[in-house]
């Protein structure tokens, strides 16, 4: 299977995890258009996410992710789900990857190694779904 042309973040806030996932993959994958997403309002990055994605050259500062359409989710060749809060369904066979960013932290790691544990994990995840 080819590369996905497209790969769409969402979670549940409008920023945050979907937000700091797209700006990783666009350094990670140049090639591939990739967005983000959010089922409910809101545009705030937490600083900490910032911080980590600062450290590996990731710039989010004037970015906004998008509110989630139909239309949007239709456009991924891939879509992937940050957390089990967001609900996506996709009618055309689009993947739609669910992904527990929670993980470290049911694991008892916290603060900054956290974010840096989910940035790494998020890097991988998005070589992964690129090769496929």
């Amino acid at each position: 299977m080819s590369a996905p042309r497209s790969v769409l973040f969402v979670c549940v806030k409008n920023g945050g995890k979907s937000q700091m996932a797209a700006g990783l993959a666009r350094q990670i994958a140049p090639d591939v258009q990739v967005d983000s997403a959010g089922t409910s309002p809101g545009s705030s990055l937490n600083a900490l996410s910032v911080e980590a994605l600062a450290e590996v050259g990731v710039d989010l500062s004037g970015e906004h992710p998008q509110p989630l359409t139909p239309d949007l989710v239709a456009a991924a060749d891939v879509v992937v789900v940050l957390g089990r809060d967001a609900q996506v369904a996709t009618d055309d066979g689009t993947p739609v990857v669910v992904w527990d960013t929670d993980e470290p932290s049911l694991r008892g790691i916290e603060g900054m190694e956290r974010m840096r544990l989910v940035r790494d994990d998020i890097a991988a995840h998005v070589r992964d779904l690129l090769e496929r």
